[in-house]
């Protein structure tokens, strides 16, 4: 088992004179900076494409479910690719910021694909590519500029500056909306706008890792890179987050699902990403700290069963604000004890210089499966009805909970 002993140069300015370290470095708040303003700009785009698509476009809950799965998965070879060439050439930041600029580009993207589902689906994919590209890199800058110990609430501080991009996301959709009596094209070009401010940051502010001398630096091949599961820790953290992801309900299919069941007009619809939202900003730094105390593994699992109450309460037989209200809660909760939670326990498994194309790993495993678990949905709910397509997406990833605390995975930083 790998652990890093290194911060590299960039953390190191970052402890004080006193000899303290710094929980959460300069370089994780401005990557967090960084992520906050790309994400007002993704989330804009995110709250309106499910009604722009299925609504706007007329696609079916399948057509809807392979965009939406690829939406979500076209980044799971691009992750690999990302995080190996950040890796051989020792360039996490360069790469980052190449993947932020195609994001931004895709906005643009979407104004000249017109109504044509194909064009449409290309754009996304490029605009995927770019999210597969940096996410990989900017994780292990991350864990590169901090201790292991502390890793989770790094994640966690990280996860709420990104998580605030998405609070605000929503809301500068609907108001560009209003502003512009329900032009779409305008809520892409502003979002182009703010995703080339980000770019812009990421240059000016954030300090890439400083690697070995050259003549000291391993090398990093493909082999050496599929090699990391060999290592049996690494390797079930791989296999459990994809096939939790496998089981997955995806973001716009929840929230359409809300739609359906509380009827909610479409210029309120850009709001129901806000519930979520708001409940992980509020515990994505207090579920980071918890997992670094009572371990990942434990706060990554019950992340999942809240998903599961919380698709559960779909089913409810009681429609109106007051079921709405808790499966957003509850999808928050999803959230805040999973995402960040996640990288912060397979990075420390990771040798220094494999750290992206590590963390690379995890994340193509569970955003390939999550491509998978859309076009299901999709089929479920278009084959039978909802409820049963909600139902049955709750007893598998139920199933697939219980199965994964039986089977713990983690003994280190867990």
């Amino acid at each position: 088992m790998y652990i890093a002993t290194s911060r590299g140069a960039d953390a190191a300015a970052d402890v004080p004179k006193s000899g303290v370290k710094r929980a959460v470095t300069g370089n994780v708040v401005a990557l967090g900076l960084v992520s906050l303003v790309t994400d007002i700009s993704s989330e804009m785009v995110t709250a309106v494409l499910p009604l722009y698509l299925v609504l706007g476009l007329g696609l079916s809950p399948l057509q809807f479910g392979v965009l939406d799965g690829l939406y979500s998965g076209v980044t799971a070879v691009v992750r690999l690719v990302g995080g190996h060439v950040a890796d051989r050439w020792q360039k996490l930041k360069a790469v980052a910021c190449f993947g932020y600029g195609l994001s931004a580009l895709g906005k643009i993207g979407l104004m000249l694909a017109g109504s044509s589902t194909v064009a449409i689906g290309a754009v996304l994919a490029a605009d995927r590519t770019g999210k597969g590209v940096r996410t990989a890199p900017r994780d292990a800058l991350i864990t590169l500029s901090s201790d292991p110990e502390h890793l989770g609430r790094a994640f966690g501080v990280h996860r709420a500056m990104d998580t605030f991009g998405a609070f605000l996301g929503p809301l500068v959709a609907m108001a560009v909306l209003w502003l512009s009596l329900g032009s779409y094209d305008s809520v892409f070009f502003t979002s182009f706008c703010i995703a080339a401010i980000g770019v812009i940051i990421l240059v000016v502010l954030v300090k890439d890792h400083q690697p070995k001398p050259r003549a000291e630096r391993p090398k990093v091949s493909l082999r050496e890179t599929a090699g990391l599961i060999r290592q049996a820790s690494f390797r079930r953290i791989c296999v459990w987050a994809a096939l939790l992801g496998l089981v997955t309900l995806s973001d716009s299919f929840l929230y359409l699902v809300l739609q359906r069941r509380w009827e909610l007009g479409a210029v309120f619809f850009p709001l129901l990403p806000l519930g979520t939202a708001g409940v992980y900003l509020l515990l994505a730094v207090p579920f980071g700290r918890l997992s670094d105390r009572i371990g990942r593994w434990k706060v990554f699992l019950g992340g999942h069963v809240a998903l599961v109450v919380a698709l559960l309460a779909l089913l409810g037989p009681v429609d109106g604000g007051i079921l709405a209200v808790l499966a957003l809660v509850l999808h928050g909760v999803f959230y805040a004890a999973t995402d960040g939670v996640l990288m912060a326990a397979a990075g420390p498994l990771l040798p220094e210089h494999q750290r992206a194309s590590g963390l690379a790993l995890v994340q193509t495993g569970q955003a390939t499966t999550r491509m998978l678990a859309s076009v299901l949905f999709g089929l479920a709910w278009t084959t039978w009805d909802l409820h049963a397509a909600v139902l049955v997406a709750a007893g598998a990833l139920a199933v697939v909970v219980v199965a994964a605390a039986v089977l713990r995975p983690l003994r280190t930083y867990a």
